[in-house]
């Protein structure tokens, strides 16, 4: 459910990737030579589109596992004979006197998840930019 919702965003996100992109000189340039629809769309929009969408699913998998480990911790999320770092924090939180490694090591698994694909974002990121890109 958490991931169905995310479609909105990114469609938001495309649409105006899209309009920024068709007002922009190198497709007026391509149109007045008389380069196609299809292939100023091939050539220019798409390739110059793709880089800020693929930065904003792998910065937004982090939320999602985020939101997916609250919900399961407070109890509303994946139930208890399936896995989910939420519920397996929320578990060990009734032994966290005597045996902390039971919320610790979820919750580092969890961080560095998360750090995880927040990096990879953040390397997309700076990968497709094509305002970076030519540039060290």
């Amino acid at each position: 459910a958490i991931g169905l919702t995310a479609w909105v965003t990114m469609a938001r996100l495309v649409r105006g990737q899209v309009l920024s992109l068709k007002e922009s000189e190198f497709v007026e340039a391509a149109r007045a030579i008389g380069v196609s629809d299809l292939n100023i769309v091939v050539r220019h929009i798409l390739p110059n589109s793709i880089g800020p969408v693929i930065v904003a699913v792998t910065l937004g998998i982090p939320s999602a596992i985020l939101a997916e480990a609250t919900l399961s911790f407070i109890g509303i999320g994946v139930q208890s004979p399936r896995a989910s770092w939420g519920s397996l924090i929320d578990d060990g939180t009734r032994w966290l006197q005597s045996e902390p490694h039971l919320v610790v090591f979820p919750a580092l698994a969890l961080a560095l998840a998360l750090m995880s694909f927040t990096f990879l974002g953040d390397g997309l990121r700076d990968a497709l930019d094509p305002k970076l890109r030519g540039r060290q």
